[in-house]
């Protein structure tokens, strides 16, 4: 059976512990001891996650709202529960809770509904630092509705340009949404939110924020945060792939149109027309992620237990660990700041003219997992002159001996292109 880890709250992760609980890290790659370093685009998974889904299926598996039988009512129940656990995780209410399949439904959602109310002469600001599911959605609206869309440049080291967006009035009365990143998934600038936040309200604009790369990673409170909308993933965050959520201000979420139509969003359907149950449900059509959410909610057990200051701090160290190994080796070049300072844990770089395939291939025969490409980042890399960088990313159960395997096998894999005689 799983185990819950025992809370530490703000003390040092016990990271040889806490690997015990993720079987997948016991594997061997090519008779190498696996090096997982890229948990930016999922995470691995406790024992405990797996454990609460195989139960669910196992013993509890109905549909949910509409069954009135006893596995039914438990499926409800483990389903709102998970809602719940979601809700207290980040500081909301559970009505505010929104299940979707990831952060790109998320963002879709919010994108489809807000965009709704664009009309010609609006504005949409996002950033050139944003993943494709934080762009796409946003030109689709401006499409859709005539509106125009913005963004905010980034300074050479890949941080938000404050200073041109001013002088350009990036944001003015013109402005209607604002939509960006809270944690670089490329760079792993952390966006100035109070600043950000603070020049949108000045003209009521209303803010999103893609916390796919910060709510995994550091304590998350959304009265703190000051945005209106927020949406994040749980296959980054210890979960199951297929559930992701949208948090949004009650009021706020009250007055959007619906994303999808369909079963259990609905309060009458006629064939005149229809009207909407009250939120989250009336966004949440059709069948929704059960086993997922509960899975979804056994993950958030399990980072509460370990404590996600500890996590924070714990990844910082890393980070800074990592930097300082990296920035050895002349032949690469950093992307993003190069300290560990209001910095998240994705360290992207360009290696010598190697292509990050070819060095993500090179590193994989060694038994260590990285992403190379452009990250659903295309724009940045554009912007920072690369077509694709390598992507390291470790979490919780990362250690400073696993960044050693790293930068040997980089180091094998100039040796192997020749680029060092």
């Amino acid at each position: 059976m799983s185990q819950t880890p025992v809370p530490v709250g703000d003390a040092p992760l016990d990271v040889g512990r806490l690997r015990q609980d993720f079987p997948i890290l016991s594997r061997r790659i090519d008779g190498r001891p696996l090096v997982y370093l890229d948990s930016a685009n999922t995470s691995q998974k406790p024992q405990a996650v797996i454990d609460a889904m195989a139960e669910h299926y196992r013993c509890h598996n109905a549909n949910v709202a509409r069954a009135m039988h006893t596995l039914g009512a438990e499926a409800t129940a483990a389903y709102e529960g998970a809602r719940a656990k979601l809700a207290a995780f980040i500081g909301a209410r559970p009505e505010e809770v929104v299940f979707v399949k990831n952060a790109s439904e998320a963002l879709n959602l919010a994108a489809h509904s807000l965009g709704a109310g664009l009309r010609p002469g609006d504005e949409v600001v996002i950033s050139v630092a944003e993943h494709h599911s934080n762009l796409v959605p946003w030109q689709l609206a401006c499409q859709r509705s005539g509106a125009s869309l913005r963004w905010f440049d980034v300074t050479d080291e890949g941080r938000l340009d404050l200073e041109r967006a001013a002088a350009d009035q990036l944001i003015n009365q013109r402005t209607k949404i604002v939509a960006v990143t809270w944690v670089s998934n490329v760079t792993g600038a952390v966006t100035p939110l109070a600043q950000v936040v603070a020049l949108a309200r000045a003209v009521g604009a209303t803010v999103v924020l893609d916390g796919a790369q910060g709510v995994p990673h550091r304590p998350t409170d959304v009265a703190a945060l000051g945005v209106d909308l927020l949406a994040f993933t749980g296959h980054k965050m210890l979960g199951p792939t297929g559930v992701g959520l949208l948090w949004g201000r009650y009021d706020l979420l009250e007055a959007l149109p619906p994303f999808l139509g369909g079963g259990e969003m609905i309060e009458t359907v006629r064939m005149t027309g229809s009207t909407f149950a009250r939120p989250p449900h009336r966004f949440e059509a059709g069948t929704p992620p059960i086993a997922q959410a509960v899975g979804l909610g056994a993950a958030v057990d399990y980072l509460k237990a370990v404590g996600l200051a500890a996590v924070q701090a714990h990844e910082a160290e890393l980070t800074a660990y990592a930097l300082g190994r990296l920035g050895e080796l002349p032949e690469v070049r950093l992307l993003g700041p190069t300290t560990a300072v209001e910095r998240g844990s994705a360290i992207a770089f360009a290696l010598a003219d190697i292509h990050p395939h070819d060095v993500m291939q090179v590193l994989d025969s060694r038994g260590v997992a990285v992403r190379g490409g452009h990250h659903c980042a295309r724009p940045l890399h554009q912007r920072l002159g690369l077509q694709a960088s390598v992507r390291l990313s470790p979490y919780l159960y990362t250690t400073p001996d696993e960044i050693d395997r790293l930068v040997e096998a980089l180091e094998e894999a100039l040796r192997f292109f020749r680029v060092r005689p």
